[in-house]
Formats: structure tokens, sequence, C-alpha cells
């Protein structure tokens, strides 16, 4: 799991939000920070689940 210590949350979103050219009100950036950071921890559980080898993808979605 990535170290929180090596990414402020609030800054990357202070930053991308003035690339991508989109207004973020000071009254909203805490609850943008809160639910980015809960996204890469959900994220994080995802990609560092180790799958075998012989595992195939469903050519077919059937729920």
């Amino acid at each position: 799991m990535m170290k929180d210590s090596l990414i402020d949350m609030e800054q990357y979103v202070k930053q991308t939000a003035t690339l991508i050219n989109l207004p973020i009100s000071p009254d909203y950036l805490p609850g943008v920070v809160d639910n980015l950071s809960r996204i890469r921890e959900i994220a994080e559980l995802v990609t560092e689940l180790e799958l075998p080898e012989t595992i195939e993808a469903a050519p077919i979605f059937k729920p």
C-alpha cells in the first residue's frame, strides 16, 4: 500500500483541478480530498490483488 506521506492529496487535487480548468470551491475541497483518498484506497485493494497466470477473462458478462 502506498504511504500517505508520498502524496499530498490536497495539493494533488488543487494542481489537477488547475490543469483541467475545474474550479473547486474551498467549501467543497475537503470533501473532494476525502473522496479521492477513499477511491485511492479501494483502487489499491484491487490493483494489489494477485491473480494466477492461468486465469482467463470472461468473454461475456452474465450477471
